[in-house]
């Protein structure tokens, strides 16, 4: 795959796209995206907080004739740990200020205090086995992982930034993580899209600390308010950068109303809990079953179809009804 190779790429001018390595990950690379901005640079993202990546990170800079001391500041679209963490770990040396957005309080917050409770959901959807499964996996996370995370410096909200060189617009766009923003750059026809518009795979869903009440909702809505902007250059945080942002947000659009209508099907057909009906649709483009699939992707796929199942009640399609603690799913009468 070209886009994961690695070095410096000018995708606009003053516009450098930086490949970084993920760690045994199906995605292998995160692109954080270097703006010219005068005597600095300002990121887009920051990458994993990891030896390989802090060094890729440092080479890709000092080809654009810059150092980490140049850095402005880090726009982070989202608070996962391969968007946010390098900037937490470059902050703690030099002081770059780290902005993030406003609705990933929540969760942060939860993370910061070692709340490591995202079981519980999975006992809710009815697959107890893996939240024990899903509780040992956390716990055995360490101490200095934890530490990875602290607050930004800055919390966006809606607005426009002016750096030196343009003007950013933020855009909430909650769905993949409640707190999930996207940064436009409307003289340039430039969407820094994060996780939010991926072109080649979909962000998951409905799997984070603090989770709404509706996040496939969001989402949906989320790509609805993209699409009301004009169409521009996709500039993802995972995928090679495409010209239409308008034609993947038609497409991820048409793929959740299909997913909507298998998941309807699958209830029709005798499922009850969101784990009953994850276990019987086909996962990732070749349609995998998911035993096939990983520990934390059926964590995934189990918390996605939930998602999935609280839509169709919300729109009147099935009812949901708590019974000894697991939610189980009808088709209206």
């Amino acid at each position: 795959m070209e886009w994961t190779e690695p070095g410096v790429f000018e995708v606009a001018p003053g516009v450098y796209r930086i490949p970084l390595p993920l760690p045994n990950d199906g995605l292998h690379t995160v692109n954080v995206y270097a703006i010219d901005d005068g005597d600095g640079v300002v990121l887009i993202d920051s990458g994993w907080a990891l030896d390989a990546g802090e060094v890729a990170l440092e080479a890709a800079l000092g080809a654009l004739g810059r150092g980490f001391e140049d850095v402005r500041r880090f726009l982070v679209t989202h608070v996962h740990r391969d968007h946010y963490t390098m900037a937490v770990a470059l902050r703690r040396r030099f002081g770059t200020k780290i902005a993030l957005g406003a609705g990933e309080q929540p969760s942060l917050a939860k993370i910061t205090a070692r709340r490591r409770d995202g079981f519980r959901d999975l006992a809710t959807w009815g697959a107890p086995h893996l939240a024990e499964r899903w509780r040992a996996v956390v716990e055995s996370v360490g101490e200095a992982e934890l530490r990875d995370y602290e607050e930004p410096d800055e919390w966006l909200r809606e607005d426009d930034l002016a750096l030196e060189k343009r003007v950013l617009r933020v855009l909430p766009t909650p769905g993949h993580t409640r707190g999930h923003v996207v940064f436009i750059d409307a003289e340039s026809s430039l969407l820094f899209a994060g996780d939010h518009v991926l072109p080649h795979i979909t962000p998951s869903i409905g799997f984070e600390p603090a989770r709404p009440a509706l996040p496939l909702g969001d989402y949906l809505d989320s790509l609805r308010l993209v699409r009301e902007h004009p169409d521009l250059r996709l500039l993802p945080a995972h995928g090679p950068v495409t010209e239409s942002s308008h034609a993947r947000v038609d497409e991820l659009l048409a793929h959740h109303e299909d997913r909507l209508t298998a998941t309807l099907d699958a209830v029709r057909a005798g499922t009850g809990t969101a784990f009953e009906t994850a276990r019987v649709l086909g996962w990732t483009r070749r349609g995998r079953k998911f035993a096939e699939l990983d520990l934390f992707n059926q964590v995934l796929a189990t918390g996605e179809t939930a998602a999935h199942l609280d839509v169709l009640v919300h729109r009147g399609l099935l009812t949901a009804a708590e019974d000894d603690g697991v939610v189980r799913y009808a088709v209206v009468s």
